[in-house]
């Protein structure tokens, strides 16, 4: 089994920048995409940023241009960098990792951690 740990929550203030790291560990693990989620209360969880093995990265409109997600291989860890925060990106923050174990896909989720953007 793998576990997904996330960091680096917490709160700022409009315009600034947070930073989130993401570790999975456990099973041998082909890790083809790593990404960011975001829910906020009443609402589905949502697209923030996904990058795949071979370094392609998509983000989610309103995040575009001022996110950036990128991912260590070796050490099996990927990282948002969230620059020019403003208060409707307040969510909790979800760490996704999806690959392969063996030939069975598997999709990997970690505990979550709030961002808080406010005055």
């Amino acid at each position: 089994q793998v576990q997904v740990v996330e960091s680096g929550g917490g709160s700022v203030q409009p315009g600034g920048s947070l930073g989130l790291s993401c570790a999975a560990s456990g099973s041998i693990f082909s890790m083809n995409v790593m990404g960011w989620y975001r829910q906020t209360p009443g609402n589905e969880r949502e697209l923030v940023a996904v990058i795949f093995s071979g370094g392609v990265r998509k983000y989610g409109d309103s995040v575009s241009g001022r996110f950036t997600i990128s991912r260590d291989n070796a050490k099996n860890t990927v990282y948002l960098q969230m620059n020019s925060l403003k208060p409707e990106d307040t969510a909790v923050y979800y760490c996704n990792v999806r690959g392969y174990i063996g030939t069975k896909l598997y999709d990997f989720w970690g505990q979550g951690t709030q961002v808080t953007v406010s005055s």
